[in-house]
């Protein structure tokens, strides 16, 4: 039991320490479509790598960030039966929601994203612009660790399921000290 304990923490402090690191993507996210908005309109220019940028910064913070979400429970859900339910009628359902539609998604989205991402690495896909930004294959391996960062955070829940579910309230401590 304390190494499956260890295992979620470990999980829930990895998504947690990159969910705080990637929400400053979001302030970052504003500054440069600000700076790109005014250098378009007040001076008249035009900058197709800042433009992308924004694509870039955009998908790394929800792909990137999507592990702590589902830390935090911010996931959209339907919680007509779920919000007042008891807690292993809630660890039911998440148990059976991490396994019969969160680990079969991401193993499908990773099964199917893998021969693109490999494929984009192998020629180092760059923009189909000129100036723009020539790291493509970066941004598709969001895609690899969403599922990843995704499926180790549903294995982080399952494992706290278990442990109500079992008898054992208390779940395991999360990355900075307070009880989840």
């Amino acid at each position: 039991m304390k190494f499956l304990a260890a295992v979620a923490h470990g999980i829930d402090t990895i998504n947690e320490y990159l969910g705080r690191a990637v929400a400053w993507l979001a302030l970052l996210m504003v500054l440069v479509q600000f700076v790109v908005v005014m250098m378009r309109y007040v001076f008249g220019i035009g900058s197709i790598f800042m433009q992308e940028s924004v694509v870039y910064l955009h998908a790394y913070l929800f792909m990137l960030g999507a592990g702590y979400t589902l830390l935090y429970g911010g996931h959209v859900r339907v919680d007509i039966f779920y919000r007042a339910a008891n807690s292993r009628r809630k660890a039911l359902v998440d148990l059976v929601g991490v396994g019969l539609l969160l680990l079969p998604v991401c193993l499908l989205i990773l099964w199917v994203s893998w021969p693109y991402v490999v494929n984009s690495w192998a020629v180092l896909e760059g923009s189909k612009e000129t100036s723009g930004i020539q790291a493509v294959f970066l941004l598709k391996s969001a895609i690899v660790a969403f599922s990843i960062l995704m499926a180790l955070q549903g294995l982080s829940m399952a494992i706290r399921s278990v442990f109500t579910l079992a008898g054992i309230e208390t779940a395991p401590m999360g990355p900075v000290g307070e009880e989840r």
